[in-house]
């Protein structure tokens, strides 16, 4: 007796399922071992990473704490112990909050007149790579400047090259980079590089009102004239925004 379409969908339905069970029995058999050993490390690894979070965000609240009692005992009037905390952040806290500690420190010490020592700290902050670059940019300007009546005008600007010369993008520290190496080059005679490096503090927008005027006065001496520059930057921005509707003047006559 024949069997009918129904039945015969059934038995292949069957067979389908038959052979499926038996290769994945033969891949059970062969690499189950494999799997289990694969399914085990990545709940370990995802177990570690949580575990690395967790613990991550502990320290940062442990540090924040440490860094809150420092400053609570530095406006107590209590530095030693300030000082204690600070070396405690600094010595095996985050990037961030080592790198307040250190800033911190510095000048702790040079407000004691220590320059040598908070140039020292800054110095570090400087070295330390797993600081963020405009951290270290930042610590290698204070340091200069803590290290300034000590080094020869050389290796200021030396130092600065980086940042003055920074494009695409600009160093966010490029006014005080410049201004000390503006102030090694006049010190080295070399007045037109100075000039020309006190008119581009001058003409850097959003910096201190005392550091444009004190680079405007020095540019001027130097003979840059950046007053004179921004006043005729200034006129030509003005006629040609007037010279757009006298343009449009004729057209408007025609209609």
């Amino acid at each position: 007796m024949a069997l009918s379409p129904t039945n015969n969908a059934a038995l292949l339905q069957e067979v389908d399922e038959a052979v499926r069970k038996d290769q994945l029995d033969s891949i059970w058999q062969r690499f189950g071992i494999w799997i289990l050993v694969g399914v085990v490390a990545a709940l370990i690894a995802f177990g570690g990473y949580l575990y690395w979070g967790h613990m991550q965000e502990t320290k940062r609240g442990e540090n924040a704490e440490q860094l809150l009692a420092a400053f609570d005992k530095l406006k107590a009037a209590q530095p030693t112990a300030a000082t204690a905390e600070l070396t405690k952040i600094e010595a095996d806290g985050g990037p961030a909050y080592r790198a307040v500690a250190l800033f911190q420190q510095a000048n702790m010490k040079a407000e004691r007149g220590d320059l040598k020592a908070a140039a020292a700290l800054m110095a570090k902050a400087a070295a330390d790579t797993k600081l963020d670059p405009s951290l270290r940019d930042l610590a290698l300007i204070r340091q200069t400047a803590f290290e300034y009546d000590t080094l020869k005008p050389e290796v200021v600007i030396a130092r600065m090259k980086p940042m003055v010369d920074a494009k695409d993008p600009a160093s966010s520290w490029f006014p005080s980079a410049a201004e000390l190496s503006a102030t090694a080059h006049y010190q080295l005679g070399q007045f037109k590089e100075a000039g020309a490096l006190y008119g581009r503090i001058a003409d850097t927008p959003n910096i201190p009102k005392s550091l444009q005027s004190r680079t405007v006065q020095m540019a001027g001496m130097l003979g840059v004239d950046v007053v004179k520059d921004r006043a005729a930057e200034s006129a030509a921005k003005e006629q040609k925004g007037s010279a757009a509707p006298a343009a449009a003047g004729p057209a408007e006559e025609k209609k």
